[in-house]
């Protein structure tokens, strides 16, 4: 009995010794936890918890504005980073951003944004007007405006809005004339006078770029002109000048679904994109071949 007796109050005394140990330990468990801890320990949580902003975007320059110090470093300060889905399409990022898979898109100017959501029954918005990339023509085949001979075949996007600054940059040029006052309405079938017998070659706007060595001269958006290594400054025969209609009119937006305007995640993208910062980046980064609006 005495042998059992020993034994009985050994295994209480190292039950009663464990349980010491395991509050011990979770207090000093709960106390490494606490926000009185140092600040590295704090950022590393930070770093964990910033929510992700999907956003979508053209190559160039969109793409590369988003992935920019200046605009990761101002999410971060919101509590968000950003997660890049690069398109080489007009479409695709408004059908994502209008199912919820992009939080938010950039890569058009708002006419183009009406005319989709028209085409398409969407209710996509704009939230900022960011920056106007001049549209340029480009040289194919034919490598100046001078040489432009009869039956010369050019290149222009085939979306109504930038089709219509197209045949208004050909008209500036001295290649065609529109009817009077068409204006940004203008199509094909809006040329009066086509003395050279131009052959106007309607293409997908992202394939204008490609399409140069096929053609005598091309109409090219100024990301796509960025995207096949061309510089609107050094390449191109004819750019819209910064202040005309077209940079009034044409400002890159930056387009979530409605509703989602005043969400945190958007407010947070805007101020990001449209900081001294981003401008100071833009501006050094493309020497006017992209403008900043803001």
């Amino acid at each position: 009995m005495k042998k059992l007796k020993t034994f009985g109050i050994l295994l209480v005394t190292t039950v009663l010794t464990g349980v010491l140990l395991t509050a011990c330990g979770t207090q000093k468990t709960e106390k490494q936890e606490t926000p009185s801890d140092n600040g590295a320990a704090e950022e590393t949580a930070d770093n964990k918890e910033l929510k992700k902003s999907v956003v979508g975007a053209s190559v160039e320059p969109h793409a590369t504005i988003l992935n920019s110090e200046a605009v990761k470093n101002a999410l971060a300060k919101e509590g968000f980073s950003i997660k890049l889905v690069e398109y080489t399409d007009y479409i695709q990022p408004n059908v994502a951003t209008e199912d919820g898979s992009l939080d938010a898109n950039f890569f058009q100017h708002t006419p183009y944004l009406k005319d989709y959501n028209e085409q398409n029954g969407t209710n996509l918005v704009g939230v900022a007007d960011i920056h106007f990339e001049p549209l340029g023509i480009y040289p194919g085949k034919t490598k100046s405006i001078d040489d432009v001979k009869d039956g010369t075949q050019i290149a222009v996007p085939n979306d109504t809005t930038n089709e219509a600054r197209a045949l208004l940059l050909l008209e500036k040029a001295g290649l065609i004339i529109l009817k009077k006052d068409v204006g940004l309405n203008a199509t094909k079938n809006d040329i009066l006078e086509n003395p050279k017998n131009l052959k106007i070659v309607e293409i997908e706007a992202a394939q204008t770029g490609k399409a140069l060595q096929d053609v005598d001269l091309a109409v090219i958006n100024g990301n796509y002109a960025l995207t096949e290594g061309l510089s609107a400054s050094k390449d191109g025969l004819l750019v819209e000048d910064t202040d005309s209609e077209a940079a009034a009119t044409y400002a890159n937006v930056i387009v979530v679904k409605a509703g989602n305007e005043d969400s945190p995640k958007t407010k947070a993208l805007v101020a990001a994109v449209a900081s001294p910062e981003t401008k100071a980046f833009i501006e050094e980064k493309w020497s006017g071949a992209v403008v900043p609006v803001f």
